[in-house]
């Protein structure tokens, strides 16, 4: 069944599609709105790539309290450099952080991670994805950031995607 209706919410949402741009229920358009929805699925289903194997359930949930953590803590951190900027200016910098990761489900899921932490911004990734640049809003300790990032994402996202 999977073969021959990849996905029945896609052909029924491209069959209404249809109509609604061709403006009529006449019985041409609800065939070839049929057939168009039937077809399209089928033909791009090849084009689908696998999904992601989540061996670690737990370390995921530990993982996205974490973050959910580090987004509250580090929006304050970033409000008070924002609010003492007159007295003292952050100390941005670009930071090259060595990957161990290579699973390209948890390095998306990393770029996610960084982007929703105030006060870091992946800006890029190697080419051999052997490092990944980051700025970072207000920097004290560059090995202790490195080691951090580390410790809290890209480890747990090994475990989980392996």
């Amino acid at each position: 069944m999977r073969r021959w209706l990849p996905s029945l919410p896609l052909s029924a949402a491209l069959l209404l599609l249809w109509l609604l741009l061709n403006d009529s229920l006449a019985a041409s358009d609800l065939l070839l709105g049929t057939l168009v929805g039937l077809l399209a699925p089928m033909l791009v289903a090849p084009l689908k790539p696998a999904g992601p194997r989540l061996r670690k359930p737990m370390v995921l949930l530990r993982l996205v309290f974490r973050v959910g953590r580090d987004v509250v803590v580090s929006a304050l951190e970033v409000a008070t450099g924002v609010l003492r900027a007159g007295r003292r200016l952050p100390r941005g910098a670009f930071v090259s952080v060595p990957l161990d990761l290579r699973d390209p489900h948890g390095l998306a899921a990393l770029a996610i991670i960084t982007a929703v932490v105030p006060g870091t911004v992946w800006c890029e990734l190697a080419a051999d994805r052997a490092s990944l640049l980051i700025h970072v809003f207000d920097l004290a300790d560059e090995a202790g950031f490195i080691a951090h990032y580390k410790q809290c994402y890209e480890l747990p996202l090994k475990e989980i995607f392996g």
